[in-house]
């Protein structure tokens, strides 16, 4: 069988960049160089193969099912830490400054609604960034510090954006939205690379793992990875890929360890609907 699908449909590819072709629109992509696969942002890879398949189910626990029928574990919300090492100004988020805000805006009501990418309770969390200040206070001394925090809910597909005040240690504004797509966390593309890992899809980048290493590809671990934000493009994907902007979905580009490149491009992970599926040629 192996010879007949072409077992190498997962190249290895060498160099410091994937040039991405089709129709479909992808977000922010940018592979970096032979350092390694890995973003350090408000942060896993298969070969393609015939057939599509789904990936497997979410991870079990107690509690409420979440979407897709995903079984959600219980867990608690911590109340937020003390103060800490503080910034001033425009200053950069202090380690201390970010682990407060980020347990400030994980109120209880968005902790026990919401679910992360690998099923777990509560949101997925993205990033913390120190928010932009009002007009009006510019240039002020003693203009307020804020923070945007942004978690990304599985549970209805909804991005939260979340800014606290630092000082007073509250929320002061909230948003949601559906349909938007900032960048991916690393956990996200590491729950995409367990998914393919996982699907028959991933057989050809399995395959290439145990022939540049000599070993069996089991773990994201083993892989360095980057990947990009997938949008669906009218008629120009599998029906299974259509809802990819509405759901969170992933292109993912993994590079073996010390090792190649593999072009797993014509491949897109949905998180949301936790499939893999390959892309129309």
């Amino acid at each position: 069988m192996r010879n007949i699908v072409h077992r190498h449909l997962g190249k290895m590819v060498a160099g410091t960049a994937i040039a991405v072709a089709g129709t479909a629109v992808m977000v922010a992509v940018t592979l970096p160089g032979t350092a390694g696969a890995d973003d350090t942002g408000t942060r896993a890879g298969r070969s393609a193969q015939q057939g599509t398949g789904a990936a497997g189910a979410g991870a079990a626990g107690s509690g409420a099912a979440g979407s897709g029928g995903r079984a959600v574990s219980p867990g608690v919300v911590e109340a937020a830490p003390a103060e800490g090492q503080k910034g001033e100004g425009r200053d950069p988020l202090t380690d201390d400054e970010l682990k407060r805000v980020e347990k400030i805006a994980l109120s209880k009501q968005l902790f026990r609604s919401s679910e992360s990418v690998d099923g777990d309770r509560g949101p997925q969390r993205l990033g913390v960034d120190l928010a932009e200040p009002e007009a009006d206070e510019v240039g002020r001394p003693d203009a307020p510090r804020r923070a945007d925090v942004t978690f990304y809910d599985y549970r209805d597909d909804t991005l939260v954006t979340r800014t606290v005040d630092l000082g007073t240690g509250t929320v002061v504004h909230s948003d949601t939205q559906h349909g938007v797509q900032p960048p991916l966390s690393r956990a996200e593309k590491a729950e995409a690379a367990a998914l393919l890992i996982a699907d028959p899809l991933g057989a050809g980048l399995k395959a290439d793992y145990k022939d540049a290493t000599g070993k069996a590809l089991t773990s994201p671990d083993q892989l360095q990875l980057s990947g990009a934000v997938y949008r669906a493009a009218p008629g120009a994907q599998p029906a299974v890929l259509d809802r990819c902007g509405e759901h969170r979905c992933v292109r993912l580009f993994p590079k073996v360890k010390n090792g190649p490149w593999v072009d797993a491009r014509s491949l897109v992970i949905d998180l949301s609907a936790r499939k893999v599926a390959r892309l129309d040629r």
